[in-house]
């Protein structure tokens, strides 16, 4: 998450800042002539342009989520390419016009006083608008780059807030900024992002089949690089560079990064205009000048080097009231006089005072929702679609690429399941289980171009498929091969025959710990304790296989009334206590008995236990749930500090169940395989480097960044396993 917000956080500092300098000096620019009265319309203004800023990202949010899957690549392309044109043109603009915003703003302040109160408000809109449009641009497109919201969003929200911070200090002249460095080298850091945002915008294009190029790779790194690196979701979240780029990738971002930052460093090197003179001016009444004025002047300048004359009294517009522009007056027909400030006064005004803000909000709001429900990219109302245990699909017609919502009615006197499939290759790509008789519930799906057909399975009855539709002018969706039970014997059969050799070796490795015990042998009795123990973590069979045994062999203290006092704390952990806590060989000797009785009831009991097929793919994912919730926070650690070696040996229990899934796998994923090989190479490494022979480095003694790893690679490892289940589900429509 935190990998993707950087980028969004400094276009929200930068936007915000300047957003911000400019609010402060129309601010100030009317505290200073003794308009306070005008202030709610720069407020309005600003109201506005926030109010345009949020509709504009719901629009593109929800108008580009109802595209096809095709359209929505092309449209996502195109909008990332507008918005490094727009950044680019900020970066230059601002690094152009920084020190100089305070004196530009003043004269349209000074020119919208003169010309009403619309035109405080439109000056207000305008310059705040601008940096929201943006901001709501790039941040739509950083958040789609990165696949997910919440980083991009909470970057850009630290980056508003710290902003705000720095313009009220600002302002407040409670702290001095060099904006002109600041801003040029935010503009370095936001040239380098925008070049990986140009790369990742054209290779939308390319996916959208706008550009030529899609499988031209320049390079591709993706079998060399762990995906799950710090270093590669750095260069992915801040840099959008990925493992593989095309040559146009490639070429767009060294031109664009070549070319635009020799011009832009080029053009601060170049030594500042000097500023014209101004005609000199009748001097004013000494007045005192109010702290906000010199304030925001000085916050639009570079504090330690200003091109503006320093002191702010020496501006040609002289402060006080008397010195603005007078009030045009009241046209005929107006009710009352207006003051000096422009504001007209008497007991006939009749609007509200609310009544502009509010309208300001309601009206891009309104828009916006109207853009979205009207707009020709939603998708088709969802269909209606009759399914029952002799006519399936009754009503399905070709729909219309994109996300798309059928409504499934089940007219028969079965429940039923109910697929959306390829009829050619069976892949599903929806599906609803257990489909009541006379009920209704909505089936989503991604359509593509290509054949789609229904097949409703019934309870007791046999597979109905309609006919099929051609859908084109759609991308490719993504669809899952099924899976009948059948095809899930034969690694199942492999996994039980590891699961029973296993237990052989255990048989022998628990009476050696037993006959340590006897013999009064402490130091050899806890070598033995581990290497059993391992065998035991490594069967990953803590999940029901082992029906009441687990709870007896490997069971844990929590939740017992007498903690490790209490009876029923028996197994590996009562021995592992016994062992590190000073307990006499003798009090450990029946807790070693009752083990080798339970291991060798186990093994006798072990082929006949019911085990489900379709557990077999959970347990590649749950057994490092476990790992993660009880090893790596050392739960389970009675003493022996071993947690990281039984994660070692739960890691192997993984591998092997992969192993015996990998065919399966292959045919559905081969992509995710990979890396999911990839994560368990990644920590394995990191668990062997805290092995040192015969001992293990016990949690608690890892250092920071060490168990911070460790925790990551598991995370991300479990990350990636997670579409296993699903993509391995027995699916009736096999």
């Amino acid at each position: 998450m935190w990998d993707d917000a950087f980028p969004s956080f400094l276009i929200g500092l930068r936007e915000g800042l300047e957003a911000g300098l400019i609010v402060s000096i129309l601010v100030a620019t009317l505290v200073r002539a003794e308009a306070k009265s005008r202030l709610p319309q720069v407020w309005t203004g600003v109201l506005a342009a926030t109010a345009l800023s949020m509709s504009f990202g719901a629009v593109l949010t929800f108008t580009a989520a109802n595209l096809s899957a095709t359209a929505q690549e092309a449209f996502g392309g195109t909008l990332s390419v507008v918005a490094v044109a727009f950044v680019t043109a900020m970066v230059f603009w601002m690094r152009r016009s920084a020190r100089h915003l305070s004196g530009e703003i003043k004269q349209k302040v000074t020119a919208a006083l003169a010309m009403g109160g619309g035109m405080l408000v439109l000056t207000s809109f305008l310059a705040v608008g601008r940096e929201g449009l943006e901001t709501a641009l790039f941040l739509w497109t950083t958040g789609r780059a990165a696949g997910e919201s919440a980083g991009p969003l909470a970057g850009a929200a630290i980056g508003l807030v710290l902003a705000s911070g720095l313009c009220w200090g600002l302002y407040k002249r409670v702290l001095k900024i060099n904006l002109t460095r600041f801003f040029t080298v935010t503009g370095i850091v936001l040239i380098v992002i925008a070049s990986g945002v140009l790369g990742y915008g054209l290779r939308d294009l390319q996916e959208g089949g706008v550009l030529p190029g899609n499988t031209a790779y320049a390079f591709d790194l993706s079998a060399h690089i762990d995906a799950g690196s710090w270093y590669a979701a750095l260069l992915q979240g801040v840099f959008n560079l990925p493992p593989a780029m095309t040559w146009l990738q490639v070429a767009a971002y060294v031109v664009y990064l070549v070319t635009v930052m020799t011009l832009f460093v080029h053009g601060v090197r170049k030594p500042a205009a000097a500023p014209r003179a101004a005609a000199p001016a009748p001097a004013p009444a000494k007045t005192a000048e109010p702290a906000a004025v010199q304030a925001a002047s000085a916050a639009a300048q570079s504090a330690p080097a200003r091109t503006e004359s320093a002191p702010a009294t020496k501006d040609p517009a002289p402060a006080g009231p008397a010195a603005t522009a007078p009030a045009p007056a009241a046209p005929s027909g107006t009710d009352g006089p207006s003051d000096p400030s422009g504001e007209r006064r008497g007991p006939s005004r009749l609007r509200p005072v609310w009544l502009v803000p509010a309208a300001v909000v309601a009206v891009p709001a309104v828009i916006a929702g109207l853009v979205v429900a009207f707009s020709d990219a939603k998708p088709a109302a969802g269909q209606t679609v009759a399914v029952s245990e002799t006519d399936c699909g009754k009503g399905f017609k070709a729909p219309q690429p994109g996300r798309q919502t059928f409504q499934m009615h089940n007219t028969g006197n079965k429940a039923s399941e109910v697929y959306l499939i390829d009829p050619a290759s069976n892949a599903v790509y929806g599906e609803i289980e257990g489909l009541a008789p006379g009920t209704t519930r909505d089936l989503v799906a991604t359509v593509g171009s290509g054949e789609y057909a229904w097949r409703c399975v019934p309870t007791g009855g046999k597979a109905v498929t309609s006919a099929s539709v051609r859908v084109s002018g759609g991308g490719s969706a993504k669809a899952v091969l099924p899976l009948a039970e059948s095809e899930l014997q034969a690694p199942l059969t492999a996994y039980k025959a590891y699961v029973d050799a296993g237990l052989a070796k255990l048989q022998p490795q628990t009476a050696k710990l037993q006959a340590d015990l006897r013999a009064g042998d402490l130091n050899a009795a806890r070598a033995d304790w581990l290497t059993a123990h391992l065998t035991y973590s490594s069967l990953g069979a803590a999940y029901g296989t082992f029906a009441d045994f687990d709870a007896k062999i490997n069971g844990r203290k929590d939740g017992l009334p007498g903690g490790v006092d209490d009876p029923a704390f028996t197994g590996f952990h009562r021995i592992e206590y016994g062992l590190w806590h000073q307990r006499s060989a003798s009090s450990l000797l029946p807790y070693a008995d009752r083990l080798a009785s339970d291991v060798t009831g186990l093994r006798t009991a072990f082929p006949t236990q019911d085990f489900d097929p379709s557990d077999l793919p959970l347990r590649t994912h749950e057994i490092l749930e476990n790992t993660l919730q009880f090893e790596l926070t050392g739960d389970t650690d009675q003493g022996s500090g071993t947690n990281l070696a039984t994660a070692d040996a739960n890691l192997a229990g993984t591998r092997e169940l992969l192993g015996v899934l990998r065919p399966l796998i292959v045919r559905r994923a081969p992509q995710q395989l990979a890396v999911i090989d990839a994560d368990i190479a990644r920590l394995q490494g990191l668990l062997d480097a805290a092995h040192h022979g015969a001992a293990w480095t016990p949690v608690g003694r890892l250092d920071a960044a060490a168990r911070q790893k460790i925790d990551g690679a598991t995370g991300q490892l479990l990350e990636d396993l997670a579409p296993v289940p699903d993509l391995l589900e027995i699916r009736k429509s096999a």
